[in-house]
């Protein structure tokens, strides 16, 4: 049995085209059932469904086999005894700094200075601002970060940006990229060793169908 750890939304919707090239088809859609297991067209498939900020940790603690989490999510987790042998190239957004259209952040970011940071990704925030030299008071929020600026709860955020139309609708604009997001592909240590000739056919599938895609774009 190989168990995969997805989570509901973007990126259960944009890994089902990989999963179907591995001749895998859930039985149930997980945005409209209850089950937090589901099987799948192949007895020997089942998806955990998942918050995307728990997958790793399924996968490291060999809940889960294989797994599928945004960069971001591993870097925050840490990324332990977890291999990660693909880069999927699906649910792409930007990790950015924000500010209110009013802040000039140019001036405030200097070597030495501090800000306030409101933003649940803490540890990519600390290493970002680090490497320039600042000082920061971190803020952790779990949603709703645009407000932060807005009630002067701190100077900027950090966060994912797609669109940026939730930037735009709370009148703040990015001023820093920080990195490129993706979603990774990732695998248990030792599920791959004690299960490899299950684990490295669908490694392989997911390698060829995301170079395919990647060359008809």
């Amino acid at each position: 049995m190989i168990t995969i750890a997805l989570s509901k939304g973007r990126i259960f919707q944009e890994t089902a085209p990989l999963l179907e090239a591995a001749g895998i088809r859930a039985n149930d859609d997980p945005e409209k059932s209850r089950k937090l297991i589901i099987s799948t067209n192949r007895p020997d498939v089942r998806l955990l469904i998942l918050r995307a900020t728990d997958v790793p940790t399924y996968v490291e603690h060999g809940a889960a086999d294989v797994g599928i989490a945004g960069r971001d999510v591993l870097i925050e987790h840490g990324g332990a005894n977890i291999y990660q042998p693909l880069d999927l190239g699906i649910a792409r957004c930007q990790m950015m700094v924000a500010a209110h259209a009013a802040f000039d952040y140019t001036r405030a970011v200097r070597p030495g200075g501090r800000l306030r940071v409101a933003t649940k990704y803490t540890r990519i925030a600390s290493d970002y601002f680090a490497g320039l030299g600042m000082h920061i008071d971190l803020i952790k929020l779990y949603g709703s970060m645009e407000l932060a600026p807005l009630v002067q709860l701190s100077e900027v955020i950090v966060d994912l940006v797609s669109s940026g139309a939730t930037l735009k609708a709370n009148s703040l604009v990015s001023v820093a990229h920080i990195m490129d997001i993706s979603s990774m592909l990732i695998v248990n240590q030792a599920a791959l060793k004690l299960k490899r000739k299950e684990i490295q056919p669908l490694i392989d599938t997911f390698a060829r169908t995301v170079e395919s895609l990647n060359a008809n774009t």
